[in-house]
């Protein structure tokens, strides 16, 4: 349990007004990091500072922008980043439209290539890096080619990356959740023939809640996993391994 301590360490998570990205924040919170919290400016960002307090800095603006570049090269230091910032627009693959194609790869996989890329300039040797992708990363599932198009592609970028900065220290990995229990999904649990396929495809039974993933995230971030890298750990309730 000494392991998961993370005083006097800075972390950096994209997406964390609410749902996982929030349980990520909260979880290092607690476990002593300083955060950064970065997500648009809404009702939720605002509590989440209250939350925080002085072991928080909350950013708000778009992880699309060149605003949150800017912001990460003026850090002294960064320990750890979590790219978790994402959309999905679930639809036939046939009908999907430029704009959905352009926005979900503009959040998915260009941001979190640019935002990675200014963030290690700011680490040194036991600094972490931890991609939020998706079971989709590993599968196929129908009306989701663009996610899970883009979740693969991040998947490959977390290697590539932890091949790359290995010799400079930085661990690179992966944390690749089922479907998660959030603000965004929770319409989609609504749909009975929705959770006759979730039910049908989960060996567990059972859907995820965000403090699974921010457990994940943990780990992989801590000193217990400084012999894990490139590593894509799957909190799905066994969906892959049928």
């Amino acid at each position: 349990m000494s392991k998961l301590e993370f005083s006097g360490r800075s972390v950096l998570i994209t997406g964390a007004s609410r749902g996982i990205g929030r349980a990520i924040a909260l979880a290092f919170y607690e476990k002593g990091a300083h955060v950064i919290a970065c997500a648009r400016a809404s009702d939720d960002l605002t509590k989440l500072e209250g939350m925080l307090g002085a072991r928080g800095t909350i950013w708000a603006c778009d992880a699309t922008s060149d605003e949150i570049l800017n912001r990460i090269d003026d850090l002294n230091g960064l320990d750890i980043l979590i790219n978790n910032a994402g959309i999905n627009r679930p639809e036939p693959f046939i009908e999907v439209s430029d704009k959905n194609l352009d926005d979900i790869m503009d959040i998915n996989v260009r941001a979190t290539f640019r935002i990675s890329r200014h963030a290690v300039r700011k680490m040194g040797k036991g600094a972490s890096v931890v991609n939020i992708t998706s079971q989709m990363g590993h599968v196929g599932s129908p009306n989701r080619t663009v996610y899970c198009m883009s979740k693969h592609a991040i998947e490959g970028l977390t290697k590539a990356m932890a091949v790359e900065l290995a010799p400079e220290g930085i661990r690179v990995n992966a944390v690749a959740p089922t479907f998660i229990a959030t603000p965004m999904t929770e319409g989609w649990f609504e749909n009975p023939e929705f959770m006759e396929f979730i039910n049908r495809m989960i060996p567990l039974g059972k859907v995820g809640v965000s403090d699974d993933v921010a457990n994940a995230v943990l780990y992989l971030c801590s000193d217990g996993a400084n012999m894990v890298t490139g590593h894509s750990l799957l909190v799905d309730g066994g969906w892959t391994v049928q």
